[in-house]
């Protein structure tokens, strides 16, 4: 990090945020946390479950958790700094701490995406080779799923920050945007960034174009085999088929409109980085709680456990 300091005379950035009216930011302040405590208390509430409940002790639940555990650590990276500057009349960031944010909101936002696909060949196993789905998704299997994720989100991070850590910042420090974003803190870089840019969107908007469009023809392939071969399980299947594809979609679109059209419209910028960092996050917990019979009745046992204790003690 001693690098930042000798090529930059910029030692922090100014974030414009979303609106410079006071009585907007309060608004927004109540808006922003109490979406946040929703992600936390609703991420939370899935990890606890598919941990203690035995009734989702199975490969798609222990992808469902683990997707929770990525979508709170996606949305904590920036949001609470976020919630807090909208009570700052100047808005700041550190160098180092702008740095940081970068890396972790490509780390966990690289680990999430391929942890999506991860649950799509789950589905895919499970619909098209139910005889053969717990000798393909064993534990080894699930495992190696999950490190392959964690790997892929670190190289997917590195490969974008081991080059804009090493930028000089000399000149302009203002950001328009609530928090760092990657293509518009190279844009500051008093230095040619043509390059990089163009690596910055083949990584990231390429990535997220081409992993949704083998998702969603996995899916057709999926929903094709359902609709040749119906049976009492169908409808199940094609529920949970559903929640999945709604999720891969929100989570993709945003994803590959921010790196598709980087550097021209602020004002989409900044609605897709909203939607990314707190919207994104909601949805794994509303649509899988509210949809998935299964993880209500976990919840509600759960809650039934827990109250019977409290009141035996």
């Amino acid at each position: 990090m001693d690098l930042l300091n000798n090529r930059s005379s910029v030692s922090e950035f100014i974030l414009l945020g979303l609106s410079s009216s006071q009585e907007i930011q309060i608004f927004l302040f109540a808006i922003f946390f109490i979406v946040y405590v929703a992600i936390v208390v609703g991420n939370l509430i899935i990890v606890i479950s598919v941990i203690f409940d035995n009734h989702l002790h199975s490969p798609m639940y222990f992808f469902l958790a683990n997707l929770s555990f990525f979508d709170l650590c996606l949305s904590s990276v920036a949001t609470p700094k976020v919630i807090a500057d909208f009570l700052r009349k100047r808005k700041t960031i550190s160098l180092r701490g702008c740095m940081a944010q970068m890396f972790f909101m490509h780390f966990f936002g690289g680990g999430e995406m391929s942890l999506l696909i991860a649950m799509a060949i789950d589905r895919y196993v499970a619909i098209c080779k139910p005889l053969h789905y717990k000798t393909i998704m064993s534990c080894r299997v699930l495992i190696l799923f999950l490190l392959l994720s964690w790997a892929i989100g670190f190289i997917h991070t590195t490969s974008q920050m081991v080059f804009t850590v090493g930028l000089p910042f000399c000149g302009p420090n203002i950001v328009d945007s609530i928090f760092c974003d990657l293509p518009l803190v190279i844009k500051l870089a008093c230095t040619e960034t043509y390059i990089l840019e163009l690596l910055v969107i083949a990584n990231s908007g390429l990535l997220s174009l081409i992993c949704f469009i083998l998702l969603l023809i996995s899916y057709v392939v999926m929903l094709v085999t359902i609709w040749q071969h119906s049976s009492s399980a169908s409808s199940k299947a094609v529920s949970t088929l559903s929640a999945h594809i709604t999720v891969v979609t929100l989570f993709f679109g945003p994803s590959t409109f921010i790196y598709a059209f980087p550097f021209n419209s602020y004002s989409v910028d900044k609605f897709l980085s909203v939607f990314y960092s707190i919207i994104t996050p909601l949805l794994n917990p509303v649509i899988y709680t509210l949809r998935n019979q299964e993880m209500k009745a976990a919840i509600r046992r759960l809650n039934s456990k827990h109250t019977g204790s409290w009141f035996t003690h």
